[in-house]
C-alpha cells in the first residue's frame, strides 16, 4: 500500500476547537501529514496566537481564526475569509465542544440548550457552509468528533450524551446526502485520554482513575497522539469508500461489558 494514500500535502484542514487538547492532537497529526491547519477557537485571540506558534514550532503550516462555531453569521464570515485567503477547505474536523456535568433534574434548560448548540448544532452550521464548495469541487472530508456517549449514557452528562448521540446520526445523514458528491463524512469517538483536563482524576487511588483502568481492556488512558492516525486515515484518500461510520478510539471499552475490580 502506497504511503501516498495518507499524504495530505497542500490540503487545507479546518479543525474547530484546535487550540488545545484532543483537537490540537488531531490537528498536529493532519499537519505532520502535510495539511495546512486552520486553527479555530473562541476564548481569546492570544490563545489562538499561542497555539499557532506551537504548531509552527513543530514545522506545521498553521493559520488562526477566532470565531464562534455556534454563531452562523460568524461562521459564514470566517469561512469566506479562510477560502479567500487560503483556498477552499478540503478537510473539516468538527471538534469544538463543551460538557456540563449536572444531574438532569437539576440542570437549567439554558445550560442544556448551550451544550446542544455547541456540540450538535455547530457541526451542522459549519458543515453546511463548508460543504458548498466541496460539492462544487466534487471532493471533501468531514470528520465529526463524537464520543463513547454517542453509544452509552453516564450519570450527570445527559445533555452531552444527547448531543453526541445526535451527532452520530447527523454524521450518518450527512454521508447519506453528500456521498454522491464524493464527500466522505465520518466520526471519531474518543475514549478516555490523558490530557491536562483529566490530570486531577488520573492520580493513583482516585476512584475514577481506577474505574477507567479497570473498564478499559488496554488497562490505561489513551495518549492524545493515539487519535492522529485515525484522523489522518479519515482525512486522506485511504478512506475514500468509508462513509457514515464512527471509529471509536477507546482502547476497547465499547467491546466489553467490563470486569470485576478484583479480576486481573
Amino acid at each position: 500500500m502506497s504511503i501516498e494514500l495518507f499524504n495530505l500535502k497542500g490540503k487545507i484542514a479546518l479543525v474547530t476547537g484546535s487550540t488545545h487538547g484532543l483537537g490540537m492532537a488531531m490537528a498536529k497529526g493532519l499537519g505532520k501529514a502535510g495539511a495546512i491547519i486552520v486553527v479555530n477557537g473562541n476564548s481569546s485571540q492570544q490563545k489562538i496566537d499561542d497555539a499557532v506558534a506551537l504548531y509552527k514550532s513543530e514545522g506545521i503550516h498553521a493559520v488562526g481564526y477566532k470565531f464562534n462555531v455556534a454563531d452562523e453569521s460568524q461562521v459564514i464570515n470566517a469561512i469566506s475569509d479562510i477560502q479567500s485567503q487560503l483556498g477552499p477547505i478540503d478537510i473539516l474536523v468538527n471538534n469544538a465542544g463543551i460538557i456540563k456535568r449536572t444531574p438532569l433534574e437539576e440542570m437549567e434548560v439554558a445550560d442544556f440548550k448551550q451544550v446542544i448548540d455547541i456540540d450538535l448544532v455547530s457541526p451542522f452550521i459549519v458543515s453546511k457552509h463548508v460543504v458548498k464548495s466541496m460539492i462544487l469541487r466534487k471532493q471533501g472530508k468531514i470528520i465529526n468528533i463524537c464520543s463513547m456517549m454517542s453509544e452509552l449514557g453516564r450519570n450527570t452528562v445527559g445533555a452531552y450524551a444527547a448531543a453526541k448521540g445526535g451527532l452520530k446520526m447527523l454524521t450518518q445523514n450527512m454521508a447519506t446526502e453528500w456521498a454522491k458528491h464524493n464527500i466522505q463524512t465520518n466520526g471519531i469517538g474518543p475514549g478516555y485520554f490523558a490530557t491536562s483536563q483529566t490530570a486531577p482524576i488520573r492520580v493513583d487511588g482516585h476512584p475514577f482513575n481506577e474505574f477507567i483502568i479497570n473498564r478499559t481492556p488496554a488497562a490505561k488512558w489513551g495518549d492524545p497522539d493515539d487519535l492522529a492516525g485515525t484522523a489522518i486515515f479519515l482525512a486522506s484518500k485511504a478512506s475514500d469508500f468509508v462513509n457514515g461510520h464512527v471509529v471509536y478510539v477507546d482502547g476497547g471499552i465499547l467491546a466489553t461489558i467490563g470486569k470485576p475490580s478484583n479480576e486481573n
